[in-house]
């Protein structure tokens, strides 16, 4: 096995960006540079939804050549396809150490979603063997574990573990020395775990639309941006990109002919991590899955959202930045809206305030840079237990 899945995975930023370029334009975006994106809208999942029933099943996106149709809860439908690593998880399962020599148990979902669908897809890129075992019935799943000679595991993070428990509780011995996850978080303890029983355990960052974004590699530190995609960590409601290492919702523009996605909104929080992989491999680092960038929240019975926050910061050139809080006092809601400025008043921004959340506000004037950078424009404070 070599140390890299291709070339790509260690070509100059100069290199990739070039290339990056040249495939936006085949996409029909014509870009000098990939900063330019950041001029274009960002597509966000419900306009998805709404450009697939007014066209369905895809909305206006011309799509390639496709093997699968999925659907997803929403309903959202995406396209899938057979030829060599669709998705682009291949370079995810050889970065983990899977190869032609193993036999992997493929515990994602098979029925109507793509999860089981993209990994399987990706074994087939390392030259692996499946077992299409999908989840539940755990009693059969070591069964065929230790009748295939499994080697490693594919699913979520914790089912793995129940599958192990299983078969100590069965008197059954299990070959699986690797593992490839995703679908949600991989806690330390559990990592550590799975160590201790000398099982290797690597994570990823996919989603159903996108395919795979980010993986980790054998160095565990942050993970790596795919060689087929455009990441930007961006302000939540604006689509700004965010200074390095703040925390803001992932964009990403998938470089796929087949299904290319524009500036897609995941709605989910990271940041950039600075520096390269100890591994080699020379692509931008995220520091993994942050929390949700949708914080939307109700106060006083009206729903306050990020794009309101944006629409704020764009009316006044004064404001660098803006935060909104939400606390109880007197069992009322308290709405505080603090602004980072170069000048004026809270009389001066009262006004805006006021019209753009439908709502009064404490205004509180703060010093360029002393707001959190957390990815949050939207702070919901109020204790629910």
């Amino acid at each position: 096995m070599t140390d890299y899945f291709d070339e790509l995975e260690t070509r100059s930023a100069d290199a990739r960006e070039a290339a990056q370029v040249a495939a936006l334009g085949r996409l029909g975006v014509q870009v000098e540079a990939v900063a330019q994106l950041r001029d274009l809208p960002v597509l966000r999942k419900s306009d998805l939804a709404a450009a697939q029933q007014a066209n369905p099943p895809f909305g206006t996106i011309q799509v390639g050549d496709i093997s699968h149709v999925f659907q997803s809860p929403g309903p959202i439908y995406e396209p899938g396809g057979s030829s060599h690593d669709w998705w682009r998880m291949g370079r995810f399962l050889h970065a983990a150490g899977i190869g032609a020599s193993d036999v992997v148990q493929n515990c994602f979902g098979y029925h109507l979603t793509p999860a089981g669908h993209i990994f399987e897809n990706g074994a087939r890129a390392v030259g692996a063997r499946v077992l299409p075992a999908g989840t539940g019935q755990t009693e059969l799943q070591v069964q065929a574990a230790a009748h295939l000679g499994c080697t490693a595991y594919a699913g979520t993070p914790d089912y793995l573990k129940v599958i192990l428990e299983k078969a100590d509780e069965m008197g059954v011995s299990l070959n699986i020395t690797k593992a490839a996850v995703g679908g949600g978080a991989l806690f330390p303890s559990l990592r550590e775990a799975y160590a201790e029983r000398g099982v290797s355990c690597l994570q990823c960052y996919a989603t159903a639309d996108l395919g795979n974004i980010a993986y980790e590699s054998l160095a565990m530190e942050g993970l790596i941006v795919d060689e087929g995609v455009i990441v930007e960590i961006v302000t939540p409601g604006t689509g700004d990109p965010v200074a390095e290492g703040e925390v803001g919702e992932v964009v990403v523009t998938a470089l796929n002919p087949d299904y290319p996605l524009i500036r897609f909104a995941t709605g989910d929080l990271s940041a950039i991590l600075p520096g390269d992989s100890p591994c080699g491999r020379t692509n931008m680092r995220i520091k993994g899955w942050m929390g949700r960038a949708d914080q939307t929240t109700k106060i006083k019975g009206m729903f306050v959202r990020p794009e309101q926050v944006a629409a704020l910061v764009a009316r006044h050139e004064e404001i660098l930045k803006a935060r909104v809080s939400v606390e109880r006092e007197n069992e009322q809601d308290v709405m505080r809206v603090a602004l980072e400025t170069t000048g004026g008043t809270a009389g001066d921004y009262a006004p805006s305030v006021t019209e753009i959340m439908k709502l009064k506000g404490q205004i509180e004037l703060v010093a360029p840079g002393s707001l959190p950078k957390d990815g949050k424009v939207i702070d919901d404070l109020r204790n629910y237990d």
